[in-house]
């Protein structure tokens, strides 16, 4: 009778066990997208983005869309405390270059500080120039100016890894290579791009990994400035295959659709 007891009580057990590999996902992940600012068309890239994502991961996009146009917009949403939570990842898209507040971008970096994951696009990179090191280190690298809008050859860095799984070099159509100032040492560069200007080819890091304060996942691209390149399905794939490493969560239980990738 014990031994049977025991046997009835692990039957019992069973379903319980082991839930970690369950798929599909148990829900899905929550992705706060903040996007708007100078100099691009974000009032449509902000839908291919949330549409593109959210065909490719099991993933609800919220979007923070700022209409104005200026290299000074400010978003609401940063002005509170607390303005991440309940998210499980944020997406940097925006323009903001000379927003210079100390306070204000403190607190947009508090909750990444804090561990939570991070996906910075195109501009992003070039936003905050508070003069020290604070949003280039959260970045992961420091740039500070883009060539003319021309296409950009990618070619991997670092082939093998899981972000890259499936996805091809490729060449853009016209698009802005973003200098690299400095790498910061928790970067990993993953993509390469080249293009040819008349003034000579120019090289540059486009995609990486950062791996901010030893502890937060942010994945990066300068890519991202014209809407054909954000509609691509290379760069939806790079981008959600990138969200997915952020969160530690690059598994077919989160990834909707097999890669189609244009050569």
């Amino acid at each position: 009778m014990k031994r049977l007891s025991q046997f009835l009580l692990l039957a019992a057990c069973l379903p319980f066990l082991n839930t970690t590999s369950a798929a599909p996902a148990d829900r899905p992940l929550r992705a706060l997208l903040v996007i708007g600012g100078c100099c691009h068309d974000y009032a449509a890239q902000k839908d291919i983005l949330k549409q593109g994502l959210e065909a490719r991961v099991n993933l609800i996009v919220d979007i923070a869309y700022a209409s104005s146009t200026t290299v000074e917009t400010r978003f609401p949403l940063y002005e509170k405390s607390g303005w991440a939570t309940g998210y499980d990842v944020v997406i940097h898209d925006e323009c903001s270059a000379d927003v210079r507040d100390r306070a204000y971008i403190e607190n947009i970096l508090a909750p990444h500080r804090a561990g939570l994951p991070a996906v910075n696009l195109h501009c992003a990179m070039h936003s905050y120039r508070l003069g020290a090191d604070d949003w280039f280190e959260f970045c992961g690298i420091q740039s500070s100016r883009h060539g003319p809008k021309l296409p950009i050859a990618v070619t991997l860095a670092a082939a093998g890894h899981p972000i890259l799984q499936g996805i091809p070099g490729w060449t853009t159509g016209n698009e802005e290579l973003y200098n690299n100032v400095r790498l910061f040492p928790n970067t990993t560069p993953l993509m390469s791009g080249l293009q040819k200007t008349p003034k000579g080819d120019d090289t540059a890091v486009v995609t990486w990994t950062n791996l901010y304060r030893n502890q937060t996942r942010v994945f990066s691209t300068t890519l991202g400035h014209m809407n054909a390149t954000v509609a691509d399905p290379n760069y939806l794939n790079l981008v959600a295959r990138g969200l997915l490493w952020a969160c530690d969560k690059l598994n077919a239980d989160y990834l909707k659709q097999p890669l189609t990738a244009r050569p």
